[in-house]
């Protein structure tokens, strides 16, 4: 049965609920908890309407539907209320706000939620990128995203991941829990080893193959890959790598995997995507946080860190390759430089002494750098600025030519 109320108000609306149930003989609601669904007034209303009332078969509750009609509106609510076959197990009302109440769900939401139950709050469509800072939110004590929903799922992750407080979960998070009890239970079987990297493929705006990612990074502490697809739509395989072999969960199809593993044979499993009714009902569940998806959302930092610090140091370790090689060459060509210099030092010297050896001596005389017959290098000085084997110098005596005289006349006499 399905009751319309066009510019109504929420007292009016609470009237009539007392005035059906009065009718229907019904003593006690028997609702466990106010599902509170924030949507825009659109097409997808009644698909997100539908899923609450299959999951309200399971969890009995009362359905309150914020959709935000045109804001250039008049300010007014149009309500409805959906009893019977048309709201499952529960009581569905849905508020329509135009105008500025567009803006006010909480004012509207409130003097129809049931008395000490839990609320639960979810956004079918785009949702606040922290939902525990919106006013729907604020009321609920779990708060449920979808972010392949949004207009750029990947973006919304991470703005959720950044946002995140306690009882906050998305929708994406609830369509991994068949992978990853698949890839655990495979883990159990021996070998027995340590994963040593992973690697997670899928299509490139899948957010829940993001968090998968995230998930295996975290808890495994090992580099994981995220490899991009076009071949199928959300997650298509996860490999795990080990010592003796890689454990791969392959899905092409979007239906039915294939687990393979070494010293195991290869085994099909039903992966079949889940929709947003089986989705919602095991979010249903539970009313805590949830830890696991919150680790999950640090994993996906890690993972962004991990491959920019994996690019630096490789690029770092070459640069530093480089530079030892060039320092290296410096070094030999050093060597190499002073071996030469000390070849004609060395050259100088011998000749220098074997001219000396004749027993004259240059009094005051010598070439800059060179060694005497005695082993001592003097400084002597021409006055023409060569020494008396004609090499500069920058010092000067009585005159190069006379000390080549005095040399020649000491041999004669000797002689």
């Amino acid at each position: 049965m399905i009751i319309d109320l066009p510019s109504t108000t929420t007292s009016q609306l609470n009237k009539k609920l007392v005035e059906i149930r009065e009718r229907g003989g019904a003593v006690a609601l028997g609702r466990v908890l106010t599902l509170v669904i924030a949507a825009e007034d659109d097409d997808q209303l009644e698909e997100a309407i539908d899923a609450a009332n299959e999951a309200s078969r399971e969890h009995p509750s009362r359905v309150i539907v914020v959709a935000k009609g045109a804001r250039t509106a008049a300010a007014r609510i149009d309500g409805q209320i959906r009893v019977g076959g048309d709201a499952g197990a529960s009581d569905v009302i849905v508020l329509r706000l135009y105008g500025p109440l567009a803006n006010q769900g909480r004012s509207a939401v409130v003097p129809l939620l049931l008395p000490d139950a839990p609320i639960v709050t979810w956004w079918p469509g785009r949702g606040p990128k922290s939902p525990g800072r919106d006013q729907l939110g604020q009321l609920a004590q779990r708060r449920i995203t979808d972010s392949a929903a949004e207009a750029n799922p990947i973006r919304a992750i991470h703005d959720r991941a950044r946002g995140y407080t306690d009882g906050d979960t998305d929708l994406a998070w609830t369509r991994l829990t068949n992978w990853r009890a698949q890839l655990v239970s495979a883990l159990d079987l021996p070998p027995y080893e340590p994963v040593t990297s992973a690697s997670v493929t899928g299509e490139g705006d899948s957010p829940s193959t993001e968090l998968l990612a995230g998930w295996l990074a975290e808890y495994l502490k090992v580099p994981v890959r995220r490899i991009k697809t076009t071949e199928a739509q959300g997650i298509v395989s996860v490999t795990l790598d080990r010592p003796s072999g890689p454990i791969q969960l392959d899905r092409p199809d979007g239906k039915t995997g294939t687990l393979t593993q070494p010293h195991q044979p290869a085994r099909r499993v039903g992966l079949q995507r889940r929709d947003t009714r089986d989705c919602l009902i095991e979010e249903l569940r539970r009313l805590d946080p949830d830890e696991v998806y919150e680790t999950s959302l640090h994993g996906l930092g890690k993972l962004a860190s991990g491959k920019k610090s994996g690019t630096k140091s490789t690029g770092a370790k070459s640069a530093g390759a480089g530079s030892t090689g060039a320092k290296s060459s410096e070094d030999s060509d050093g060597k190499t430089a002073r071996g030469k210099t000390s070849d004609r030092t060395s050259a100088n010297g011998k000749a220098t002494g074997t001219r000396k050896s004749t027993g004259s001596r240059a009094t005051g005389a010598k070439s800059g750098g060179t060694k005497s017959s005695g082993g001592r290098a003097t400084r002597g000085k021409a006055a023409g600025g060569k020494t008396s084997d004609g090499k500069a110098t920058d010092g000067k005596t009585t005159g190069g030519a006379e000390s080549d005289t005095e040399a020649a006349d000491t041999q004669a006499r000797s002689s």
